[in-house]
């Protein structure tokens, strides 16, 4: 394969990232020198246990926060030497987020929850609800445009928050804990929704402790003790040749 090509399809490069935290006297290692890519149209689970370092990695790749040292480049820009108000647009333009908790405004119905991330970036109110509306669509909510949070399931609910992180056709769809404050049935149709969306050519990032909801993604990441411990395909996964060389 050509590695120029290769390297073209690099979404995340991350190169000996650690993340050190002063806590009085004492020195934290929370990740402790994390290499490792993802491409284009992977979907990728970052597991580990509590106090593993998943939960500071998805901050690093999300750009909630910036490591101690190394370097992280996402779509070829180093973030990792960003100030806040560059890293605040790179969050709003190349990262959709999905949190376990939904995280939408109660006041506002699923439209405007949607169209949220666009009243950021300043588009014009005609263009706003009709990517919006798209949106709302593509998770199948688009009887239920017009409904308030507590109108809805909790399954309408994520899928109103995948509708919100997919709006501004971001690099990355990074989702952590999707399915955590749901029931095994609607968590199965949110999974099931992550892998529709990721076969039409979104990269997924999942950051979970479940393992059944790890063998989703295509390749697993287990973080322990703030290093790698293993990166390889999950069960369900199928890998292409490009994908695969990523692990070599």
């Amino acid at each position: 394969m050509d590695n120029n090509n290769n390297g073209n399809n690099i979404l995340i490069e991350l190169k000996d990232i650690i993340k050190l935290y002063i806590m009085g006297t004492e020195e934290l290692y929370a990740l402790k020198g994390i290499t490792s890519n993802i491409i284009r149209n992977d979907y990728v689970a970052i597991m580990g246990p509590s106090g593993s370092g998943k939960s500071t990695l998805m901050n690093i790749i999300g750009c909630l926060d910036t490591p101690t040292s190394g370097h992280y480049l996402l779509n070829g820009k180093n973030v990792s030497e960003m100030d806040d108000d560059e890293l605040a647009e790179i969050r709003n333009i190349e990262i959709g987020f999905v949190f376990q908790t939904f995280n939408l405004l109660a006041r506002s119905n699923a439209l405007h929850n949607v169209e949220l991330p666009l009243i950021y970036r300043g588009l014009p109110k005609a263009e706003r609800i009709e990517k919006a509306e798209e949106a709302l669509y593509s998770v199948g909510l688009q009887d239920r445009m017009n409904h308030k949070p507590n109108e809805l399931s909790g399954g309408q609910r994520q899928r109103v928050a995948i509708a919100r992180a997919l709006v501004n056709n971001p690099s990355i769809i990074l989702a952590d804990e999707p399915t955590g404050n749901l029931d095994s049935k609607t968590g199965e149709e949110i999974m099931a929704l992550l892998e529709e969306l990721n076969r039409k050519g979104n990269t997924i990032i999942i950051v979970t402790h479940e393992e059944e909801i790890a063998h989703h993604a295509h390749r697993v990441i287990k973080i322990r003790d703030g290093l790698i411990e293993s990166d390889s395909v999950s069960p369900k996964g199928i890998m292409n040749k490009e994908q695969k060389e990523i692990l070599l």
